[in-house]
């Protein structure tokens, strides 16, 4: 209704004298401006700056219901506010918003405040303030947002609750001053499965507990994983206070828990990451210690991390990368060693090697077989070993027009026998070639046969049915359980070269290899002496009943054709 007379004032012929802008505070009076303010749902006020101060020209109900006053000279917006709203009075801009906290965190409101005007009241010392109260939204966003960085069980802080303190106290300036600590519970993976969660819970809740009380006030504890909890050190004195803080720890749970009827005593691990100049990012310190952990746990002692542990470790991925392509490509070559008869001298077969070469630089199979090994890439490197070994024998018998006079042995991996089914890659190598079984001498470490006895010896016997020779490598090495040498179906001992190098000068070294030719003897086996370097050491374990010899007396390993060559000159 009091816009009707105003509106009536405007002319609609457009030949007529231009209306000029009317300026609301002059329209309307003051009882005006504050009905139209009223309007306003949220809460509102027209403010005026004149004579050095503020003035309220109108505020509605809402305004006055949140406690922000109705006159400027109590209002908490002009004590709080009134230097920006100067600002935005005296600029050019018809519109500014932001953001603006009341009051202590705890009990803190929040409002989205918007300064408005209209474009021709550019100068003019008013302006419409509205605020939006946001109080309830950023309440629920903090409260979502500590239950997200908190663990529910422990109320530490969780993975990412820990990740944030520790960016939040670490910058590069202090780096120096701080360490990152994993802690990671061993066997409680066994307490979950055994006695159920609620105990696992339980102990977990008690861990946690034991933890705080072992830390200083200084320092940050959160439960980062199921059975992995982080600690942010405050270590002025470098290591020696991360080291202080691991030796509290493992006092404080060297106590068994209480379970139920149990006693639990939880060992743990511990891994450390120090501050210092080459941490690019706070995160990376989490990162290093949880690598170090995985040190830890081999070692049974609080490990700190090595950078240069870490670069062998990229390495070694290195390394997985390229030789997975190089068993996709067939970039690798079997090499062949000869093994003789120490009697009569005449090699009776080959041990062949896997051989890799990469831009024509040897990568020595130390470095690729164990990451084949933890990669799993051992299952298709193995399968092709044996393909290429039953190729290689078939095309030597077909050079020799019939039998070349010489077996091969291939070498099975321990996690080979554990993954992959082996008789049956066996068989389809000797089928697909057409060779007999007993032309294939397959080498197990003991190590192999110890992981699972019941397994390992049905795939033995599966291999025995083929026809291939047995043999046990490294003989003496490992765990050496006689009971499998009575049970499993082996043919030959292989005795190590660290028994056999250096023997003649050492006594007990003669002792134990007569000790294992003599069992041998006793149970029908025959021996391989491996690590053979003189004539003087053949002849000696010839004489003591060993019935084969390899070692570089012979020859260094030979590639494909020299080994032939080789094998041709002695038949000739």
């Amino acid at each position: 209704m009091i816009f009707r007379k105003p509106r009536a004032a405007i002319s609609t012929d457009t030949s007529a004298t231009p209306v000029k802008a009317v300026d609301p505070a002059r329209a309307f009076g003051p009882t005006a401006l504050a009905r139209v303010v009223d309007l306003v749902p949220i809460p509102a006020a027209l403010i005026e700056h004149s004579e050095g101060s503020f003035h309220f020209m109108g505020v509605n109900r809402p305004f006055r219901r949140a406690g922000l006053g109705m006159s400027a000279t109590e209002s908490p917006i002009i004590r709080l506010l009134g230097a920006r709203i100067l600002a935005f009075l005296e600029s050019p801009a018809t519109q500014q918003e932001f953001d603006w906290q009341v009051g202590e965190e705890i009990d803190a409101r929040h409002f989205h405040v918007m300064l408005a005007r209209r474009p021709e009241m550019r100068g003019q010392p008013r302006c419409l303030m509205t605020l939006v109260d946001q109080t309830g939204e950023r309440r629920t966003e903090t409260s979502l947002r500590r239950e997200m960085l908190s663990d529910s069980l422990t109320g530490l802080p969780n993975r990412g609750g820990f990740g944030d303190v520790v960016e939040g106290s670490i910058t590069r300036e202090n780096a120096h001053a701080y360490a990152v600590m994993i802690v990671n519970m061993d066997r409680f993976a066994r307490v979950n499965a055994c006695m159920g969660s609620l105990a696992g819970d339980e102990l977990l809740i008690s861990v946690a507990r034991r933890l705080r009380g072992a830390l200083r006030a200084r320092d940050t504890l959160a439960r980062i994983g199921g059975d992995e909890f982080g600690v942010l050190v405050a270590a002025d004195e470098g290591e020696a206070d991360a080291m202080h803080v691991a030796a509290r720890i493992r006092a404080a749970l060297a106590t068994p828990f209480r379970l139920s009827d149990f006693e639990i005593r939880v060992e743990c691990s511990i891994g450390v990451a120090l501050g210092g100049d080459e941490i690019s990012e706070p995160e990376d310190l989490i990162r290093h210690a949880q690598f170090a952990v995985k040190r830890a746990k081999k070692t049974g002692k609080a490990e700190v991390y090595n950078h240069s542990t870490f670069d062998i470790v990229r390495t070694q991925f290195g390394i997985e990368t390229r030789l997975r392509h190089a068993i996709d490509n067939g970039d690798l070559r079997l090499t062949f060693q000869p093994i003789c008869d120490l009697a009569s001298g005449r090699i009776v077969s080959f041990e062949t090697l896997a051989r890799w070469s990469p831009d024509g630089r040897e990568v020595s199979p130390v470095d690729f077989i164990p990451v084949a090994e933890e990669s799993g890439l051992i299952v298709p490197l193995g399968r092709w070993a044996m393909d290429e070994a039953a190729r290689t024998i078939a095309a030597w018998d077909a050079q020799a027009g019939g039998r070349c006079g010489a077996n091969l042995s291939i070498n099975l991996s321990a996690i080979q026998l554990q993954r992959d089914q082996v008789a049956p890659m066996v068989r389809a190598a000797i089928e697909a070639y057409g060779i007999e079984g007993e032309r294939l001498t397959l080498e197990l470490t003991e190590s192999a046969i110890v992981s699972d006895p019941d397994r390992i010896a049905a795939t033995m016997q599966a291999l025995k049915g083929l026809g291939t020779t047995l043999a046990m490598d490294d003989f003496g090495t490992g765990y050496s359980n006689l009971a499998y040498l009575q049970k499993l179906p082996i043919d030959v001992l292989k005795i190590d070269r660290s028994f056999v190098s250096g023997m003649l000068a050492d006594r007990d070294k003669v002792a134990i290899v007569r000790a294992i030719l003599s069992l041998a003897q006793a149970l029908g086996m025959r021996t391989t002496a491996e690590g053979i370097e003189t004539n003087e050491l053949a002849q000696t374990l010839a004489a003591l009943g060993c019935t084969y010899g390899q070692g570089y007396l012979y020859a260094r390993p030979l590639e494909r054709d020299d080994a032939y060559a080789m094998l041709a000159r002695e038949s000739a």
